[in-house]
C-alpha cells in the first residue's frame, strides 16, 4: 500500500519511519524540505496511486481545515483523507459531508503514544464506515502497536467517534496526570519522607498504580530528582476543555477530569486575582490579616 502523508512533526515523521518499517510506502510532505519528500502537496498526490489515500497530521482547526480543502481540490472520486491529528468530532462530520458532496471518502482517527510511538506502536480510535475502515486497514496495521488486534485498535463507530474517543481518552489522561503530581507534591511536602523518586519506583511493579505514565514519571524523577530544572507551567491542548464542554451537554458528573483541567489554568497564574478576592472578602467580614503586595 502507498498513500501520501501530510505533517512530519515529532508525531507524523515518526509515524511515516514506523510504516515504512512494516512494509507501507508513504510520499510525505512537510513544509521544512529537510523532512518533506516533496516540494508540493499537488506533488504528493500526484506520486500516489488510485484510489488515492492521504493521512493528514496536522494541528486542529484551520490549519487542518485548509489542508483537507487543498487535498480534496487533489482528489477524484473514490479518494481517501484520513484525519489522523487531535480534531474536534463535529470538525469530522463536517469534513466527512463536505468530500462525501465530491465522492471521496474520509475517516477520523485518534492516535495516542506520542514520542514513543515508533517503538512501541501507536493506539488507534477510528471513526467512519467499515468499508473504508477494511480498505486501510494495512496502514492500521502498520501504525498499531503488535500483538492482538483489539490491544490497540477500535474502529469506534460513525464519523466523529474516533476522535471523540480520543477526546476522552485525553480527559482521563489529564486526571492521571494530576492525580499523580498531587501525589509527588505531598510526598515531597512531608520530612520523613527521604526518598520521593524511589518511592515512585518502587510503585513501577505490583501495586495497583503500575501504568506507562507512572514509568514516564519515574524516568522524569531520575532526570531531575526534584524537578527543580522546569517551570509548573502547564498548557492544554484542547480535548481536555473539550472533554469538560462535552461532559456539560450530557449532563455527566465529572469532577476528576474538571478539576484537573483547572488545575492547569492555575499554573499559568504568577498570582491568583480569584484568590485576591478571596483573602480581601475575609478581612471585610471577619478582619482576617491578608498579605500585603509587594
Amino acid at each position: 500500500m502507498h498513500i501520501g502523508l501530510v505533517g512530519l512533526g515529532k508525531m507524523g515523521g515518526n509515524m511515516r519511519t514506523r510504516m515504512r518499517n512494516n512494509g507501507v510506502e508513504v510520499t510525505g510532505y512537510a513544509r521544512s524540505r529537510e523532512v518533506s519528500d516533496v516540494d508540493t502537496i499537488a506533488e504528493m498526490v500526484a506520486a500516489l496511486p488510485s484510489p488515492k489515500i492521504v493521512w493528514v497530521m496536522v494541528p486542529h482547526g484551520s490549519a487542518t481545515d485548509s489542508v483537507i480543502n487543498e487535498v480534496a481540490e487533489l482528489m477524484s472520486e473514490g479518494d481517501m483523507i484520513i484525519d489522523g491529528g487531535n480534531s474536534r468530532f463535529s470538525d469530522d462530520i463536517r469534513h466527512a459531508e463536505e468530500l462525501k458532496a465530491k465522492g471521496i471518502g474520509y475517516l477520523d482517527c485518534g492516535v495516542s503514544g506520542g514520542v514513543w510511538g515508533l517503538e512501541n506502536g501507536y493506539g488507534l480510535m477510528v471513526g467512519g464506515p467499515e468499508a473504508l475502515v477494511k480498505q486501510v486497514m494495512p496502514v492500521f496495521d502498520a501504525l498499531r502497536p503488535e500483538g492482538e488486534v483489539t490491544e490497540g485498535f477500535v474502529h469506534v463507530g460513525d464519523h466523529g467517534a474516533g476522535h471523540y474517543a480520543k477526546m476522552v481518552h485525553n480527559g482521563i489522561e489529564y486526571a492521571m496526570m494530576q492525580a499523580f503530581a498531587e501525589g509527588y507534591e505531598l510526598l515531597e511536602k512531608k520530612e520523613i519522607i527521604k526518598d520521593v523518586p524511589g518511592t515512585f519506583k518502587a510503585w513501577q511493579r505490583g501495586t495497583v498504580v503500575r501504568s506507562w505514565l507512572l514509568d514516564l514519571m519515574v524516568r522524569a524523577l531520575e532526570e531531575d530528582n526534584h524537578l527543580d530544572k522546569i517551570r509548573g507551567y502547564v498548557d492544554d491542548s484542547g480535548e481536555g476543555r473539550w472533554t469538560v464542554e462535552e461532559a456539560i451537554a450530557n449532563a455527566v458528573p465529572m469532577p476528576a477530569i474538571t478539576a484537573s483541567l483547572f488545575a492547569r489554568f492555575a499554573s499559568r497564574q504568577d498570582d491568583s486575582p480569584a484568590m485576591k478576592a478571596v483573602a480581601a472578602l475575609r478581612a471585610q467580614f471577619g478582619g482576617h490579616a491578608v498579605k500585603k503586595a509587594e
